[in-house]
């Protein structure tokens, strides 16, 4: 792969790409490749394959999209750091709005960066990174300083703003009263994933179970 060595006595950062671009790998590779002491040691086009690759090769950093066909930035963030509790995940989007940037904070995002940024700052987020420093785009850290000010009872009262479409999708399922095979069936993905999204559901509504979840559903009109 591409990358070069740590300076002398000093293993280089271990870099995943994870992305459904190809040209915005072949370009994040080619920039991190003239970077001293960060090796880039995969590409992924895909969160699944994102995770084969994580297990594979142990990334000290990983640069995450979010908007990825068959799991999200999200789910695949969530799933990695289950994996690699220690991995340093660097969101690396186009998006900035609140309904992909709250959820993949929660899932552990480390940095949140845009490609509009500069490789230097990009390298420069990785190496943040592995110090234990997060970096986050000036928009976002402002979105998230203006969400901290809100009183308890708006955020809550906005809990489910922060649900992904495929969140709102099952929550509204739920609120059906729909199992989880008929879930799985409804939206052609598997029983797995369906427990995954609910799980996130009650994390992030703050229930405990699908009642709770069906009755806040109603609550806010999210039931159809």
């Amino acid at each position: 792969m591409s990358g070069t060595n740590g300076t002398e006595g000093q293993q280089p950062i271990k870099v995943l790409l994870v992305d459904d671009h190809e040209m915005v790998r072949i370009g994040l590779a080619a920039v991190l490749d003239t970077e001293e002491g960060i090796e880039v040691v995969g590409e992924a086009s895909n969160g699944y394959e994102g995770l084969r690759l994580a297990q594979a090769y142990k990334p000290d950093v990983v640069l995450m999209d979010l908007v990825m066909e068959g799991m999200d930035g999200v789910e695949t963030t969530a799933k990695l750091l289950e994996i690699l509790p220690d991995c340093k995940v660097i969101v690396l989007t186009s998006f900035i709005d609140d309904s992909k940037l709250y959820p993949v904070i929660e899932a552990g995002a480390f940095s949140y960066l845009l490609k509009t940024s500069r490789a230097a700052e990009i390298a420069q987020a990785i190496r943040a990174a592995v110090r234990g420093q997060s970096v986050l785009e000036s928009q976002v850290a402002a979105k998230m300083m203006n969400r901290l000010r809100q009183p308890k009872e708006t955020r809550q009262a906005a809990a489910h703003e922060v649900l992904t479409e495929r969140e709102m999708d099952v929550l509204k399922q739920v609120a059906k009263g729909m199992s989880n095979q008929e879930i799985a069936d409804n939206l052609f993905i598997g029983v797995k994933t369906v427990k995954f999204h609910i799980t996130n559901i009650f994390n992030k509504l703050g229930v405990e179970d699908r009642t709770q979840a069906a009755i806040y559903a109603h609550k806010h009109g999210l039931a159809e």
